[in-house]
């Protein structure tokens, strides 16, 4: 999945419209955005990447070709948050607006809000479906138990349930996703799409020392991976690299295809190039020893001394 959370933050329109014609044309088809996408750069009000997107459709007649993600619920400023029936109603369709289209494919509760009744916000969702304005929901940023909580009450009221599950997951990033969420994926079914797919461009090598953090505004999420854990999963990523002729990001992407629930790792790109490497990863086919090489490097420190 095309992430859009850059688009109006590192990429303004003319680079954005740039990006989705060749990821579009390189087949890749399916976007994922949100609606506080990108309210932390100064001046944003929040559905810039959605406006971005909207634009692009307009301007390409690509919509009914294209697969759009969007997300409800963070902080967006101004007592527009959380996950209350009233609320979402006027968040869909302030996302449809901005969109330019008539129904979102897949809509997700962008966290969880433990102040609202599941019923109340599940039961909102399904009437939207019921209208028409969205396909399928999905959930992100949830616990493995309220994940539970969530689609056992939709079992028990037989009202829509979350079919996906967008986590943060990574190689630099595998808990708590391997040990609360995936049993839950795996007990229900759930299809992951997990974010930061790339651990914020860490696991494509270009960010090694402190000085390759410095002027890019996606380095601060890198710069905590700086430490002998993140080398050890660099040098990996480089070895497995070489061996199959191809480079660390299109090895990252590839190993998060075969964890057991995910069906489509979100990565964006801010270049032509990037964009290639998403296409290249979805081809490249890690034999069981490189597998097996890049897991026992990515080990979170925790886990490996709690198996000592």
């Amino acid at each position: 999945m095309l992430g859009g959370n850059v688009f109006g933050w590192t990429l303004n329109e003319s680079d954005s419209f740039r990006i989705l014609d060749s990821a579009f044309d390189a087949g890749l088809s399916f976007i994922d955005t949100a609606d506080i996408y990108s309210t932390w750069v100064p001046g944003n009000t929040g559905g810039e990447s959605e406006t971005i997107i909207g634009k692009w459709f307009a301007r390409t007649g690509k919509r009914n070709q294209v697969t759009i993600a969007t997300k409800v619920g963070m902080d967006m400023g101004g007592g527009r948050k959380g996950l209350a029936g009233k609320y979402i109603e006027q968040a869909v369709d302030d996302s449809l607006r901005r969109l330019q289209t008539d129904r979102i494919d897949l809509y997700q509760s962008h966290e969880d809000d433990p102040t609202v009744r599941l019923e109340e916000t599940l039961g909102t969702f399904a009437m939207l479906i019921q209208k028409g304005k969205v396909r399928y929901i999905g959930a992100s940023n949830y616990s493995g138990a309220r994940l539970k909580l969530a689609l056992e009450t939709s079992k028990r009221t037989g009202v829509v349930r979350y079919q996906t599950l967008q986590p943060h997951y990574n190689m630099m990033e595998r808990e708590p996703y391997e040990s609360d969420l995936a049993p839950v994926v795996a007990e229900y079914g759930l299809g992951v799409i997990p974010y930061f797919s790339l651990a914020s461009g860490f696991l494509t090598g270009k960010y090694r020392t402190e000085a390759d953090l410095q002027g890019r505004a996606r380095g601060g999420g890198a710069g905590k991976y700086l430490n002998a854990h993140g080398r050890a999963v660099l040098a990996a990523l480089d070895t497995v690299a070489a061996e199959y002729g191809s480079t660390p990001a299109r090895v990252a992407l590839a190993w998060l295809m075969t964890r057991p629930g995910v069906v489509a790792p979100i990565s964006s790109a801010t270049s032509v190039e990037h964009v290639t490497d998403l296409v290249e990863a979805t081809k490249l086919q890690l034999a069981r020893a490189s597998l097996d090489q890049l897991n026992a490097a990515s080990v979170p420190p925790a886990s490996r001394a709690a198996t000592v």
